[in-house]
């Protein structure tokens, strides 16, 4: 669950290189990663290598925000992803607890009913868009259980999500014009939810924790909720999604992999992170310099915007040995696909438990599963990377009530 990639420009620095390719975009992330201080064509500074990046995330004169641009149709700063410092820390201290292991578990019965219930509506067809049928679904049902909320109300986060994650419009000021009437929209439903909440008896979810939660001896301010809801909205739908659809994707086309993954339940969580390593699904970040500094050897002037490119980061060869290579038994796979620094996924293990439940559920049912014939993957070529079209094909005499039931 992260909110990075969004900050023009959309078009990260891999991009420019002439070994971009949408279906495999590996290589390019390879070579950025090799290059000494690579900048954009427009000045703006990219930081690609693992070790440099790690040391110019820790340094404190390095910020999420510029204090003026917010994420995602966002009118005032979401809370905690555009906040630094102290105040960061502040929200981290209230939101991390809500977010542990432990915490997190105990939505997995939950996961996995959702799950079922999604594969059951194509079970029987043989095949499946897995995007749109279950990558696309699964979270937004499982952050409208975490926060309390009509299932009717499902539709309106996907087209919220959409809205601000691909926005439509020919032009860079359409776009943004988008962006922001959704988010407008999504201000209202919240506020409105708010004050239905408050005439109800107090609930055991996120909403009814934030409306009783006290930060530093106060309670929550409305808005203080809103901008956390908000943020959770965008970073618990799409990020799942997007890495999702990247797992089914590399799954069906590596069945070997796949079959090994089955027979070994321990591989899972190990091919879970290599792939989160491989796919990179939020490959950059942006963050603000605020005073000269030297990381590495080199010089990141004041007021500097810098694209911190984590799809870089994880196929550098200096920081993962053969780094095209998906390798589950992969040691010490330090990936940065949940980002790192302060500003690290809040939700990375909410995020690593639908993943695991929804692989284990979907193999369990559906072992044995191709790309469509005369098909193929359809990735977007800029921003969250996503297997926007994913359709798939299988026998549906493998399928097994027992397997379901169990």
């Amino acid at each position: 669950m992260s909110t990075e990639a969004t900050t023009p420009p959309v078009f990260c620095a891999a991009h420019l290189l002439g070994s971009w390719d949408e279906r495999h975009p590996q290589g390019a992330f390879v070579e950025l990663a090799g290059q000494d201080a690579p900048v954009r064509p427009d000045g703006t500074l990219v930081v690609a290598r693992r070790e440099e990046m790690a040391e110019f995330l820790r340094h404190p004169a390095v910020r999420a925000t510029d204090g003026v641009h917010y994420n995602m149709g966002a009118q005032r700063p979401l809370i905690p992803l555009d906040l630094d410092g102290d105040l960061h820390r502040k929200y981290r201290r209230l939101l991390d607890p809500l977010f542990t292991p432990k915490r997190v578990a105990r939505l997995e019965e939950t996961i996995r009913a959702r799950t079922n219930a999604l594969i059951d509506e194509f079970a029987d067809k043989g095949e499946a868009e897995l995007l749109s049928d279950l990558c696309a679904t699964l979270p937004t049902h499982i952050f409208i259980d975490l926060l309390g909320l009509p299932t009717d109300d499902l539709p309106i986060f996907l087209e919220f999500k959409e809205a601000v994650v691909r926005p439509q419009g020919a032009t860079l000021d359409e776009q943004q014009a988008n962006m922001r009437a959704a988010g407008e929209r999504m201000y209202a439903y919240l506020a409105k939810v708010l004050d239905e909440r408050r005439a109800q008896p107090p609930c055991d979810d996120l909403i009814g924790g934030f409306l009783t939660v006290e930060v530093d001896g106060d309670r929550l301010r409305d808005a203080e909720i809103v901008d956390i809801c908000y943020l959770l909205v965008i970073a618990g739908l799409d990020t799942v999604t997007c890495s999702l659809s990247c797992m089914f994707a590399w799954f069906a086309e590596h069945p070997d992999e796949r079959r090994q993954v089955m027979a070994d339940s321990a591989l899972l969580g190990k091919a879970i992170e290599e792939l989160m390593r491989f796919e990179s699904p939020v490959p950059l970040g942006h963050r603000w310099v605020t005073e000269d500094i030297e990381v590495a050897g080199r010089r990141f002037p004041a007021g500097s915007m810098v694209e911190v490119v984590w799809a870089a980061a994880n196929v550098d060869p200096s920081a993962f040995p053969d780094p095209m290579t998906v390798d589950f038994a992969r040691p010490h796979n330090a990936h940065v696909g949940f980002a790192a620094g302060p500003h690290r996924c809040l939700g990375s293990n909410l995020a690593r438990l639908e993943l695991r439940v929804a692989l284990e559920e979907f193999h369990t049912r559906i072992p044995e599963y191709e790309i469509t014939p005369g098909e193929q993957v359809l990735y977007t070529n800029y921003g969250v990377r996503a297997a926007i079209h994913l359709p798939i094909s299988f026998p549906v005499a493998v399928m097994s009530g027992e397997a379901h039931d169990a």
